[in-house]
């Protein structure tokens, strides 16, 4: 078994999605974890995942942690709520002693957070059909009152990675997929993948359009930041800091650097060097 030797502290954490939304997750982790090194890896080659077979996502899944151990990653976070579904428990397999942290649709906090029981669900087709999702379903609501209203948002992603998070068509696909929870009553929102609290301004707009700005957004990315500092913790994996040597971040994709590169600097203010993986 391909088992990585435990990793000092001062290694980088890695974090991957298939193409941007994980710099959602990745702007948590720097807030909270502001002394570690970070590599962020976008497959956006091979994006989107959604609409993928789950055995293509395990695979990129497998490949892309690969790739992150050999540039010395010491634990990992799947920035992707797809790939999380699909393919965490295999990555868990295969490398039991790496800390791993996964993102689900935050149906937990939702459930918490719905006044009157319906909560809609905003995701990627294979993220609501995966087992793990179901799963988390049925046993929440079979602990609580929630009523989960599921959409998925074809093509949304793909909007999102174009880098135009004003354009029309993101706003009219927002009114296509927000309006029909509405119209069934949701109280509370569900952003079930990473890409989404980038388009949050949109999503609030239709919030409004329709009157029903009361409408609560959950956003776990805050929550897997949390985690992830718990486990390195445990670890003894979190890195002191270093007035010397700040903490880097670097980024790897599978499509074209400047994309990435164009990504950092729009959603995140940040210019870190990119390069090209060709995996």
């Amino acid at each position: 078994m391909n088992v990585p030797r435990p990793q000092p502290a001062e290694c980088p954490i890695g974090v991957f999605d298939s193409g941007v939304g994980g710099l959602s997750v990745l702007r948590h982790i720097r807030a909270q974890l502001p002394h570690e090194h970070l590599l962020y890896f976008a497959d956006s080659g091979h994006a989107p995942y959604g609409e993928k077979t789950e055995e293509f996502v395990v695979e990129r899944a497998l490949a892309v942690t690969a790739f992150l151990l050999d540039h010395g990653a010491k634990a990992l976070v799947v920035a992707c709520n797809t790939a999380t579904v699909a393919a965490i428990k295999a990555v868990r397999a295969r490398y039991p002693e790496l800390p791993v942290v996964g993102v689900e649709p935050g149906l937990k906090p939702a459930a918490a957070a719905t006044r009157n029981g319906k909560v809609g669900v905003l995701a990627t087709a294979r993220t609501l059909k995966g087992d793990k999702f179901l799963q988390l379903r049925e046993q929440i609501s079979a602990t609580t009152h929630a009523e989960f209203l599921l959409q998925a948002a074809v093509g949304l992603v793909d909007q999102i990675e174009l880098g135009d998070l004003q354009a029309p068509k993101i706003g009219a696909m927002l009114e296509q997929y927000v309006a029909p929870l509405l119209a069934q009553g949701a109280d509370t929102l569900v952003l079930g993948c990473t890409h989404y609290p980038f388009v949050r301004d949109g999503i609030e707009q239709v919030l409004a359009a329709h009157d029903r700005a009361d409408v609560v957004l959950i956003d776990t990315g805050d929550a897997v930041a949390r985690q992830l500092g718990r486990l390195l913790d445990t670890g003894a994996l979190l890195r002191a800091a270093a007035p010397d040597a700040p903490a880097t971040l670097r980024g790897f994709t599978t499509a074209r650097p400047a994309a990435l590169s164009a990504a950092f600097l729009a959603l995140l203010d940040l210019d870190p060097v990119v390069a090209a993986a060709d995996i």
